[in-house]
């Protein structure tokens, strides 16, 4: 966790720095590719994980948030902007989310064999 936000936080700055000369869909597209992808990768491992380890990528979304709608890192309302206006889960919540998707694209035939095959629906090991 600790290298993915270093390398996150880096990412952030150097997209400070190019802030005035790229319009906010360019900057949304960078944050998406640069940042978004880094947290949400592999964040299945975090499932049942304390909420220390969680508060690190957290605070990296936090981050992000204030450049992606070119605001002050200092504003209030941070926790409206991110749900109400960019519409991003807090890390906790995008881990059970991906997991959620994991298990409906398993029951329903759209995940690799090797997930699928271990994914048995609740009425199929009571009709046993």
């Amino acid at each position: 966790m600790t290298n993915v936000s270093a390398s996150c936080f880096y990412r952030l700055r150097q997209m400070r720095r190019i802030r005035r000369s790229q319009d906010n869909q360019s900057v949304t597209t960078l944050v998406h590719a640069l940042v978004s992808t880094r947290i949400d990768y592999c964040n299945s491992v975090l499932a049942a994980a304390p909420k220390t380890t969680t508060d690190k990528l957290q605070r990296v979304l936090n981050a992000a948030a204030p450049v992606v709608s070119n605001t002050c890192k200092f504003d209030r309302g941070l926790s409206q902007l991110l749900h109400d206006e960019l519409h991003w889960l807090d890390v906790p919540d995008r881990v059970v989310f991906k997991l959620i998707v994991t298990v409906h694209r398993c029951l329903n035939a759209r995940a690799p064999n090797y997930l699928s095959n271990h994914v048995i629906p609740v009425s199929a090991i009571v009709s046993r």
